[in-house]
């Protein structure tokens, strides 16, 4: 298999970082400590290197009809500026991946999907887009993502940002994106800032071409020196998703798990006009009540005690197995194991309690609701 190499690798190897392979490509585990790093996000900042993610170009007259089709979510309804989290979905109503697709104009969408799957999502997208009027381009290997996750992302960003421009910075929502300018070594570049994040915190997804990025890195690292700013690498992204509840493909996602048992039913737009790709299976799945009332359901789980849960986990009740662990590790935040399970819809309440099979001994754990941690506003 071809390792991919973000246009970032040499600063993450001069910051002593550890490597790992995610999706393909060689990505900073850890630069010392990913304890250091999780805490750093949740009272500081950090600084993510997300090249390694998908970005997908969509236009022409046709570009919101056609991401109807394409995708479980209504996209012609998002406002010039705005985000949806949505999914893309196979015929029998399986999550080929999750998405962010921001609209930058009326004929115009940015579809980000996962790493892995980055490639295949562009091939089906360009596959469904044959009877619309509309331009598929993958920018993928052309375009690097940094992040800047945490309660001080913001007051970092705007030592980047001309003062006339801080107002796009502040004022831009959650789930919206907008170009602004950046001060990248002297010169200013008009970029394209997203205010989304998979931490649970405040943050900007920044996009930039492959050969400013290590500038920009820089500048950003610069600019967050006095305020905590450190290089974050995937452990500790995993252990903040996995705190704000939100789930991973390839562990709580998958062709084989559908949107209702995931919980992702209200992403699917079953009442859009029109057809799309999945709609007949997925109506069948909800009117059949999985996630609900049939089948297994993605919940969060509390320990009892100080033993974590992981992935492939068997989860018990009265020593029947009623489901499997798909995340799980001590919380660094709330000081006590989390994990999300699939488990059988009738132990799917709040409040239930269940037993982890860790390797051999059962472990006490609470059905709770999600996220597990959510930040001060």
């Amino acid at each position: 298999m071809t390792e991919n190499y973000t246009a970032l690798y040499e600063q993450h190897k001069k910051a002593g970082a550890s490597f790992t392979d995610f999706g393909g490509w060689q990505m900073p585990l850890k630069y010392s400590s990913e304890l250091a790093e999780h805490h750093a996000v949740r009272n500081a900042a950090g600084l993510f290197d997300l090249s390694h993610m998908g970005e997908v170009w969509v236009s022409g007259p046709d570009a919101g009809a056609f991401l109807d089709y394409a995708l479980a979510g209504k996209l012609s309804a998002i406002a010039v500026g705005k985000a949806k989290y949505t999914l893309i979905c196979d015929t029998d109503g399986g999550i080929i991946d999750d998405l962010i697709t921001y609209r930058r104009a009326d004929d115009t969408f940015l579809v980000v999907p996962n790493a892995g799957n980055a490639k295949v999502v562009a091939e089906a997208l360009q596959e469904r887009a044959a009877k619309f009027d509309v331009n598929v381009e993958d920018a993928s290997a052309d375009t690097s993502l940094i992040a800047v996750q945490g309660p001080a992302a913001e007051a970092i960003l705007l030592e980047l940002v001309p003062a006339g421009q801080h107002s796009l910075v502040t004022e831009l929502k959650y789930y919206a994106a907008v170009e602004v300018g950046i001060n990248i070594g002297g010169a200013v570049r008009n970029l394209l800032v997203a205010r989304t994040g998979y931490t649970g915190e405040d943050g900007f997804e920044i996009y930039v071409g492959n050969l400013e990025a290590p500038a920009l890195w820089e500048a950003l690292l610069a600019a967050g020196e006095g305020a905590g700013l450190i290089p974050a690498g995937l452990a500790c992204r995993d252990s903040l998703r996995l705190e704000a509840g939100m789930p991973l493909y390839g562990n709580e996602l998958s062709r084989r798990v559908n949107a209702y048992a995931a919980g992702l039913g209200p992403v699917v737009a079953l009442s859009k006009e029109g057809d799309f790709v999945g709609k007949e299976a997925l109506a069948a799945l909800k009117a059949a009540g999985v996630g609900s009332t049939v089948g297994q359901k993605l919940v969060g789980l509390k320990g009892a005690g100080r033993r974590a849960a992981r992935g492939h986990y068997p989860v018990l009740k009265d020593g029947t197995l009623i489901g499997e662990v798909t995340s799980g590790q001590p919380s660094p935040t709330l000081g006590y194991p989390v994990a999300l399970a699939y488990v059988d819809v009738a132990f799917a309440e709040v409040g239930t309690v269940v037993d982890v099979d860790l390797r051999g001994k059962p472990e006490r754990f609470e059905v709770v609701a999600l996220p597990f941690y959510k930040r001060q506003k």
